[in-house]
Formats: C-alpha cells, sequence, structure tokens
C-alpha cells in the first residue's frame, strides 16, 4: 500500500474499534500529520479516499467527521414465518434468469471480477506446477485429492479455528460439490433439511436435485435464528441442517462465536449432522478471520465445506470437504460420481498458497470490496425510495436489499436486464418464493462511473414506480 492508503487503513482501524465514534470530528489534517509522522499532501489524500469509500463526510470550514449510520438506508430485517417443510423449484427459474448476454453490468453473479485475483501470480504458479509435474495433465488425483493442497487448506483452517489432518480434507470440484456430497451422505430422498431464509439459491438447487424437502428457517444479522430452529427440530423429522455462518449469501450475516457453539452442540446432541458452507470466510473485512463453526466440533458431526472460488480462482472448479464420521460414504460418492478433481488446478493452488503471497492478495481484495459495499450503500441511500433497506454485511463481497413492500424485484429484474443492468432477485433465495422485494447485488467488481450509473438507474426505476407489485 501506498503511505496514504496505510494512513486510511490506520484511521479505519481507528473507527471500527471506536476511538472515532459516528457524527465525531477526526483529527486536522495537520494534527494528523504531525501524530503520523506523515506529510499533509498524504492525510489529505487518505481523508479523501476515506471520504469517497463513505467512512468519513467532509463539512466545509469544519473538518472531516465519522459518517454517521443514518446516512445510509437501514439494515435489512427479516420476518419470522410459521417454518414448514416445502418442496424446492428454483432451477427453472435460475436457468431463466442466469443467461449470459454480452454487454451486461453484472451486478447480480456472486463472481469477483477477474482485476480484483491474482491472475499474473496464479499463471506463474500454474507454470511452476507443470514443471514440477509434467505429468498432470495425465493422470487422475483420485480422492482425497492432491496432498500438497490438502496440507495448505489444514495450515489455513487453523486460522478458522480448526485443527485438521490433512487426510481429513476431501478435495471437490468447488464448494458445490462438497455441498452435493455432504446431503448426499446425510440424507435420502424425501428427508427433510433445515436452512437459513434467505438461502443461497445453489443449495436449494441441490436440495431439488436429491428430492428433498427444505425448512426454511428465519436468519437475522447474527445468522440463523437458534430460538425457531429449536422449535422446528421439536417439530419436524430434520436430517440435516445447512448453514453458511460466515458472511451468508444473500444476506451477509456472520454468526457470533457463542451462537456457532450453540448450534453446534444442539445439533451433536440430536445426532443431526450440521453442513456448514464457508466460501466467504476469509474475506472478513477487519482482517480477523471469524473462526468457522467446526472450531467447536468435538465429535466429527460437522461437515465443512469451503472453496477458493470466492477469493482466487472461480474457473479452477477446486473445493473441499471435511467429511467428519462421514468420511468413508463421501469417498465413495466422490468416486462414483466425478471420479476425481482436476491435478492441474490443485497443484496450481499449492503452488501458489506455498508462494505467502495469498494473505497480501486477501488483504488487498478485502479492502477493495469493503469500499465498493460502501459507496453502493451510499448510492442506494441516495437514489432509492425511503422504506429502502440494505444489509451491513462484516464481510464478503453481497449487498441483500430490501425495497418497499409494494415493490417487485422480478419486475426490476427485468426492467433492469432491458437497461443492460442484472440483479439476483429475491424469490430465488427461497424455496417458496419469498422475498418479493428483495434482491442481492455483488459488488465484487472494479469501481467506475458505469456501476455507479447502473445503481442510481436501478434507484429511479423503483423511485418512479415502475416495478411495482400487481395488485
Amino acid at each position: 500500500m501506498s503511505l496514504y492508503e496505510q494512513l486510511a487503513e490506520r484511521l479505519k482501524t481507528h473507527i471500527r474499534q471506536g476511538l472515532y465514534t459516528p457524527g465525531q470530528k477526526v483529527p486536522s489534517v495537520r494534527r494528523y500529520s504531525t501524530q503520523q509522522q506523515a506529510s499533509a499532501a498524504s492525510v489529505v489524500a487518505a481523508y479523501r479516499l476515506l471520504e469517497a469509500q463513505g467512512w468519513l463526510e467532509a463539512k466545509p470550514q469544519s473538518g472531516y467527521y465519522v459518517r454517521r449510520p443514518d446516512s445510509l438506508p437501514p439494515q435489512a430485517t427479516q420476518t419470522c414465518d410459521e417454518v414448514v417443510p416445502c418442496q424446492v423449484s428454483v432451477s427453472g427459474l435460475a436457468v431463466r434468469l442466469y443467461h449470459q448476454r454480452d454487454g451486461l453490468i453484472t451486478l447480480g453473479a456472486a463472481v469477483p471480477h477477474a482485476d480484483l485475483l491474482p491472475v499474473r501470480d496464479l499463471r506463474e504458479a500454474t507454470h511452476r506446477a507443470m514443471r514440477r509435474a509434467p505429468d498432470a495433465g495425465s493422470r487422475y488425483s483420485f480422492p482425497p485429492g492432491e496432498k500438497s493442497l490438502r496440507l495448505q487448506i489444514a495450515r489455513r483452517a487453523a486460522e478458522a479455528g480448526c485443527a485438521l489432518d490433512p487426510e481429513d480434507i476431501q478435495v471437490t470440484c468447488g464448494a458445490q460439490e462438497a455441498v452435493h456430497l455432504a446431503l448426499r451422505a446425510t440424507t435420502r430422498p424425501g428427508d427433510v433439511v433445515a436452512i437459513e431464509s434467505p438461502a443461497y439459491f445453489g443449495t436449494l438447487q441441490a436440495i431439488e436435485s436429491m428430492g428433498l424437502q427444505a425448512l426454511e428457517v428465519p436468519c437475522d444479522g447474527d445468522g440463523i435464528s437458534l430460538e425457531a430452529l429449536a422449535l422446528a427440530l421439536e417439530r419436524w423429522p430434520v436430517k440435516a441442517v445447512l448453514v453458511v455462518a460466515n458472511f451468508s449469501n444473500p444476506s451477509g450475516s456472520l454468526m457470533p462465536d457463542a451462537r456457532k457453539r450453540e448450534l453446534v452442540k444442539m445439533l451433536a446432541a440430536r445426532e443431526i449432522p450440521l453442513i456448514e458452507d464457508d466460501v466467504y470466510g476469509e474475506l472478513a473485512h477487519a482482517r480477523a478471520r471469524p473462526h468457522a463453526a467446526k472450531a467447536y466440533d468435538s465429535t466429527g458431526n460437522v461437515l465443512y465445506c469451503g472453496s477458493f472460488s470466492k477469493t482466487l480462482a472461480p474457473g479452477a472448479r477446486v473445493g473441499w470437504l471435511v467429511p467428519g464420521r462421514w468420511g468413508q460414504a463421501v469417498s465413495m460418492l466422490k468416486y462414483v460420481s466425478s471420479m476425481a478433481t482436476a491435478t492441474l488446478p490443485q497443484l496450481a493452488l499449492a503452488e501458489y498458497l506455498a508462494s505467502g503471497r495469498y494473505e497480501r492478495h486477501l488483504a488487498r481484495m478485502c479492502r477493495t470490496v469493503e469500499s465498493n459495499l460502501l459507496r453502493a450503500q451510499t448510492l442506494i441511500a441516495g437514489h432509492f425510495p425511503h422504506g429502502t433497506r440494505v444489509s451491513r454485511p462484516q464481510g464478503g463481497f453481497l449487498l441483500w436489499v430490501q425495497m418497499p413492500p409494494d415493490c417487485d424485484a422480478m419486475a426490476l429484474y427485468q426492467a433492469a436486464i432491458n437497461e443492460g443492468i442484472s440483479i439476483s432477485p429475491g424469490p430465488l433465495f427461497s424455496p417458496q418464493e419469498k422475498f418479493r422485494n428483495c434482491f442481492r447485488l455483488s459488488v465484487a467488481l472494479p469501481w467506475d462511473g458505469r456501476v455507479e450509473q447502473a445503481l442510481a438507474r436501478l434507484g429511479a426505476l423503483v423511485e418512479h414506480g415502475k416495478v411495482r407489485s400487481p395488485g
């Protein structure tokens, strides 16, 4: 980072720690430059950067102040409906909405743009892997996968509070296959799976493809409601629980450690497996990587899924599963379903992780997406109608936007597509097509005028009544 970026990060940390609270004036340029032994020009550049990112606001003839929370839309809320199992049918809708089209400003797909990824470093790591293993493209990497990669995954898992043996890790074709394998190992067609609501539509598609029933349990800013889940477990024969405890997709919720511990304990006592999808865990904005629920598992009851698709290489399709006490079943299912995960991407990722560059990349990517999220929240506050709410994620790169009740996200999706903009409408994230007035945005992309104009245009479509619900 340049000096002014370092100064901005330092002040941002102080704001997070509460040294400067919303509405409070930060030190003057002269005072802060003296404190930090930096030039006034560097401090001005740092303050302007934080202003652009939404952390500070400048007041003429007064100075810079920490931006008040009321300058952003209120946080999205979740109502608690009756929790009842239901069949899932979202694949048709997902396929219809997620068609490819050139020229779209893609704000809907939860896939990081190549400009945010270490493409050059990965290419060099691939070349090194090919030199070390020239036969990589001509041999299968049978379960559990390449040991060099599993060793790196085990080392990374220590940051999440998990003490893993590389032999316990099964390499998969992305986290989606990991979730599929976990569900297949723990359930049978017709079984009930409890999920957080709203839920990632890829999870819903997996449940649908296996003939399972989904039990939607409401979430708040702290993740799945344990009270609602406990009541559901008493009433329904739940065979597995599937959650994204860290920066859930699409809500962005982060489950506190105490709640994770309680969730693991609750399910272990009932011998109900917990499937944890932790694909966003390494994208914490505060730099402290939150623990996984798996960290509190002492009985092998948690099946832990992860991936490099959100942080490094979506196209590599490399993920992993720590199957706990279902290890033998998962190995057999992996072998009969896809036989092996591609060898070269595994070796290339192992090379890259061993290079020591991953932490620096994560820090840079987290700074970018955090800045983009703040900018998007500020634009939504300025362009969307009164009554719009938006999530306040502490990690990841997704925003969950809740429009006024009379707005229709499906109508907004179609109107946005006609304007060359893509979003993910709320009904995708519920087997019962709830969240009709909600949509998901992804900001893992280079921020420019086109993105700002797209968000302003979305707000105009909503503000001017172009997307009202029929009746």
